[in-house]
């Protein structure tokens, strides 16, 4: 027991965390497109694999919800065989940053940012979700999918088999509402899995004529892919999506180390290993053909408040998931779409910051409308763009904040008209410069005074002497600039 001083507390933590993380694997994997005991596959090797290595002790992986509308792009663009490709090269970046010391990198992008995309997944998971809650088929596009709801909630009004698909998935997230508020005894089954055990139990009993998950089995599911598929790596919007997936599963996996440090007073997440341990589950996943893995924070934080102590958890939690997927895999076939279409139109939500976006809106609206602009563009575009938007807004918000430029104007009435110049002067203020510089009065001799300055960046400079070189109106002293 010396060995292990913290089993107990590990091994009651790790079967609350299997019991969140069983219906999420399960979820995640059918709104991806791909078959069930894939998510089951990553959750295993989440906690086998990734839990066994060294970075961030505490906090759980597995597939997540933060990847789900990447996933079904990519599967649905390039098909199923080259995910495996796709999720692999995302393994062997993201060891590749660990080994460089990146790692620690990705805590400088922009919260707003990460927010920002977080909510535009959660936005679009929502839209996308709701169609198999409605028995319908969703529509490709962002866009289509949100545009397409009314009428989709419509044509369910007249048609029995999506009322009883549409109560289901309504009755699943009104039980993940409410299960905070029921006895403490009761909360300790997760509110996930009683949610979607209480809804197979209604679907049974009831005889609702709602879908359920196909089971392939786990061996049959599990796809290396083919050597052909590589060949997909010259494609460039192959390797845009492998970008993609990975800049947005080590953000999410260091944000969540970050906020689960934050959770207990154990050791502190080693950043650079924990973005190797990432990669070396990513990569065997893809070997696997499975599904992307992330960090998880609803699991991470479940690990914690289970009163987690050291790693045995989540890699006991792996074991049982391994468990359950050898022993009990007929029981998928049991569990209603309409259910895991409720409990992610539950986790969307949750991705959307909706205190975080008010708190900004009043203290920092610049980042706000970053946040704001990173969603909307992931909706409108796609979940690579809208990033990359949000990164790019973002970079160009810092330079302009950074582009902070006073000037002070003396004019006594009569004689030299002093102008001082101090802060940081960029292409950014340029304009403002240049406006304020060419109202001062042509007839009357000028000194610029650019001691003050931090930075004066070329652009800058070379407007200023050329503004001076023909400012004075004739027969009037020449403007005297004194050098920053």
């Amino acid at each position: 027991m010396t060995k292990f001083p913290y089993i107990r507390q590990d091994f009651a933590a790790s079967l609350v965390v299997f019991l969140v993380a069983l219906p999420l694997c399960v979820g995640v994997a059918v709104a991806s497109g791909v078959p069930a005991e894939l998510g089951l596959v990553t959750g295993i090797v989440g906690g086998l694999v990734t839990g066994m290595l060294r970075g961030s002790s505490l906090q759980v992986s597995g597939p997540a919800a933060g990847l789900t509308v990447l996933v079904f792009e990519a599967v649905r663009e390039f098909g199923l065989p080259v995910l495996g490709v796709i999720v692999l090269a995302t393994g062997v970046l993201q060891i590749t940053m660990g080994v460089l010391g990146l790692g620690r990198y990705f805590r400088a992008i922009s919260v707003s940012v990460v927010e920002g995309m977080l909510a535009g997944i959660g936005l679009v998971l929502i839209a996308g979700q709701l169609y198999p809650a409605l028995a319908a088929t969703a529509p490709e596009s962002g866009p289509g999918r949100i545009a397409g709801l009314p009428g989709a909630f419509l044509n369910a009004l007249g048609d029995g088999e999506a009322l009883a698909s549409l109560d289901l998935g309504a009755g699943t997230i009104a039980v993940l509402v409410l299960w905070k508020t029921a006895p403490a005894k009761v909360r300790t089954v997760p509110g996930p899995l009683a949610a979607v055990v209480l809804a197979t139990l209604a679907a049974f009993f009831l005889d609702l004529p709602v879908a359920t998950v196909e089971v392939h089995g786990l061996l049959e599911s599990v796809q290396p892919p083919p050597l052909a598929a590589f060949g997909e790596l010259a494609s460039v919007g192959l390797i845009g999506t492998v970008v993609a997936f990975t800049l947005i599963a080590s953000a999410e996996s260091l944000f969540s180390a970050a906020a689960v440090d934050r959770l207990h007073d154990g050791p502190r997440t080693e950043y650079d290993r924990e973005l190797v341990a990432q990669g070396a589950g990513n990569a065997l996943c893809g070997v696997l053909g499975a599904l992307p893995m992330t960090a998880v924070i609803v699991r991470s934080a479940a690990n914690v408040q289970a009163g987690a102590r050291t790693k045995a958890s989540r890699v006991l939690h792996g074991v049982w998931l391994l468990l359950f997927a050898a022993l009990l895999p007929g029981a998928l076939g049991c569990i209603p779409i309409p259910a895991l279409a409720g409990l992610l139109v539950y986790s969307g939500a949750k991705l959307i910051p909706v205190r975080a976006l008010a708190v900004l809106w009043r203290e920092y609206r610049g980042e706000a409308f970053v946040l704001v602009v990173t969603a909307v563009s992931i909706v409108a575009v796609s979940m690579f763009e809208g990033v990359l938007i949000g990164l790019a807004l973002s970079i160009v918000k810092t330079a302009w904040d950074a582009s902070h430029l006073k000037l002070e104007v003396v004019d006594k009435g009569s004689g030299p008209i002093d102008a001082r110049l101090s802060g940081n002067a960029t292409f950014l203020r340029l304009p403002k410069i240049l406006d304020s510089l060419e109202a001062l009065p042509r007839d009357r001799p000028v000194r610029v005074d650019l001691s003050g300055l931090h930075h004066l960046d070329h652009a800058c400079r070379t407007a200023l002497e050329s503004w001076a070189a023909r400012h004075s109106a004739a027969g009037t002293e020449l403007v005297k600039v004194t050098a920053a």
